[in-house]
């Protein structure tokens, strides 16, 4: 048997397997697709052709260009039935790392659509207009930005570190640990820049911009 002859049998087997998946519940058909890296439409349509004329039916050119490298449904099944059973709740990166340990060889992003696809992990909302990333200051010394965060800095005690930067370089101007970050802490912090650097044009703190 050629070896065209021998992929094209292999991408048989592959729709056959994904679609008796789907037809006994093992597999949604947004599952089902993904294996065969086709859209569910396209799979439904294949689908239908295969329920008419069999797996000589559906022989065209788009289902000959389904790679036969993509993995199979009981691999599909054994990842997120362990995750149903024994780590529910865990993002799709604690999996991933939980994953490889275990000896698996999938990338993080086929075990992450392999997880979404059974709808076990939230596919991230795509960021809006505001949510982009945004150029740094051309220069520095042209806009300064703060920041907060809280950790146990020392053992058994809880601050705040207020950070003062430039924004175009990172360089930090101004850190100071208080109780609480708040107007008060913040205003410190530009204070202590402008002493020590002069005026800027610009103040950022918690994604709002202040010119003047």
């Amino acid at each position: 048997m050629r070896r065209t002859e021998v992929l094209q049998e292999v991408r048989k087997m592959r729709f056959e397997e994904a679609y008796q998946g789907w037809q006994q519940g093992r597999l949604s058909q947004s599952e089902a697709a993904s294996l065969l890296g086709v859209h569910e439409r396209t799979f439904r349509r294949y689908g239908v052709r295969y329920e008419d004329g069999g797996l000589e039916g559906l022989i065209d050119q788009r289902l000959e260009q389904v790679s036969h490298r993509k993995a199979p449904v009981d691999e599909v099944m054994k990842v997120t039935d362990r995750y149903r059973q024994r780590h529910s709740g865990w993002s799709a990166k604690h999996y991933f790392a939980w994953y490889r340990r275990e000896g698996g060889d999938r990338s993080y992003t086929w075990v992450k659509s392999c997880l979404q696809g059974a709808g076990l992990v939230k596919r991230a909302k795509k960021r809006g207009a505001h949510r982009k990333r945004r150029d740094r200051s051309p220069l520095p010394g042209l806009m300064v930005h703060q920041d907060g965060s809280t950790h146990e800095w020392v053992a058994g005690q809880r601050f705040d570190l207020i950070v003062t930067m430039d924004d175009a370089t990172n360089e930090h101007y101004a850190m100071q640990f208080v109780e609480q970050e708040g107007t008060v802490s913040s205003l410190q912090g530009v204070r202590a820049v402008i002493e020590a650097r002069g005026l800027f044009s610009s103040f950022t703190r918690t994604g709002a911009v202040t010119t003047g």
